[in-house]
């Protein structure tokens, strides 16, 4: 996203450099059993070191020095990525943050949004979420209802988001809305900046099944917004809502990590051993078939951030990473549970309760980031070259569907 500084670092010391860093930083999160169902601890530890490896210049590093970056190529993010692959997970709250948002203002930011948004991104100071989903337009996005209409120098939103991860404890949101619907439902889309604090939007928690609050539903009434927080052209918010999926499922896909990855495998590899359960053959050859799915989808992510970092944006390959992460989770769901027992359903303190939980909190994966029905057709469309699907309302403007709660 930006070219090297004039004298890059060594590429020996800076993986020491990386690696110095992350055994200071990296020490997990220590939530004393606190399930964490809002996210927030996780999220101050995540800031928490976020902000040191910003002070280490380590944060943003393919990203230009006057926007809070390092200005370094994509072989130096490769390099950490790596060495980051050996320590837990401290930065999981940033991956719509870090993984969506902050590449689309990079890529589609003017001058003065980038300015005002993309330091404290990096840094962890403000966070991000994205606002697309509504209820009567999940898996067809393009469906939205919600408004926003041009009031002199500043936009009005109205309407509703759903499955907005984090939104309760986000700075900021990217949010699509309807900006012409005299056209067909896929041209008069536009994206916005929103500030989550604005007067009229309200965040209300949705209480999952694992216990956990991170998704919200989201009411805008007459949220008034500048009109220099259009993000793109107007009316262009579908190419930039498709090239914003296309880093979603990136990041979903394909983690903050690079190499070969197969975690799940041996957490499940290890609770077999705790239990006496290793030797049993059906086991065993189950928990190799995690592994060497786990394997597969490592080299798919691996082949995916190739081309990022050869300098394409994301393609539809991003949705075979997507798919076979929730292949693997329903998978990994099954044979947890099958070591675990029945304290996998009845557990006290924590015997059985966080494979419980990990197990509940999976069944989110075949709908976040676009379901694996529309993964499929995707992969089948734009990648195996596969007939489309019939599309009946093509050409037709969008006031004249029935759609959502517009029925007429």
């Amino acid at each position: 996203m930006s070219d090297a500084v004039s004298t890059a670092p060594d590429k020996d010391e800076f993986r020491a450099r990386c690696r110095a860093f992350l055994d200071e930083h990296a020490v997990g999160m220590n939530l004393g059993g606190d399930a964490d169902a809002g996210g927030t601890r996780r999220l101050e530890a995540g800031r928490k070191f976020q902000a040191a490896l910003a002070d280490a210049g380590l944060a943003g590093l393919t990203y230009p020095l006057e926007y809070g970056g390092q200005g370094l190529d994509k072989t130096y993010e490769k390099i950490w990525r790596e060495e980051y692959a050996n320590y837990p997970n401290m930065t999981f709250e940033f991956t719509i943050s870090h993984g969506m948002c902050l590449p689309m203002l990079a890529e589609y930011g003017t001058d003065e949004q980038k300015a005002k948004y993309l330091a404290d991104n990096i840094r962890g100071d403000k966070l991000w979420c994205q606002m697309f989903s509504e209820p009567g337009a999940g898996s067809d996005v393009a469906s939205l209802q919600m408004k926003a209409e041009r009031d002199g120098d500043t936009w009005v939103l109205n309407g509703q988001k759903v499955w907005t991860t984090l939104a309760h404890v986000s700075d900021y949101g990217v949010v699509i809305a309807r900006t012409d619907p005299e056209v067909p439902k896929h041209a008069g889309i536009s994206m916005f900046v929103v500030p989550m604090d604005t007067p009229g939007i309200e965040v209300r928690p949705i209480h999952q099944i694992d216990g956990g609050r991170h998704f919200n539903e989201v009411f805008f009434t007459d949220v008034s917004i500048p009109a220099e927080n259009l993000l793109g052209e107007v009316n262009n918010g579908w190419n930039m809502a498709t090239a914003m999926l296309m880093y979603e499922r990136v990041a979903i896909g394909s983690g903050s990590t690079s190499g070969i990855q197969h975690e799940r495998a041996d957490a499940l590899i290890e609770e077999a051993k705790k239990r006496g359960l290793i030797d049993d053959p059906t086991l065993r050859q189950k928990l190799m078939r995690i592994y060497a799915m786990e394997t597969c989808q490592s080299l798919v992510s691996m082949r995916t951030r190739a081309e990022m970092q050869a300098g394409k944006t994301p393609g539809p390959g991003g949705s075979i990473g997507k798919l076979a992460g929730t292949m693997i989770m329903n998978y990994v769901r099954d044979v947890s549970m099958e070591i675990v027992g029945a304290g996998g359903v009845a557990w006290e303190g924590e015997s059985g309760g966080g494979w419980a939980r990990a197990a509940l909190t999976g069944l989110q994966g075949g709908i976040a980031g676009g379901t694996n029905e529309i993964q499929k057709n995707i992969i089948g469309d734009r990648v195996l070259g596969l007939p489309r699907d019939i599309s009946v309302d093509k050409g037709v403007p969008f006031k004249d569907l029935k759609v959502g709660t517009q029925t007429s």
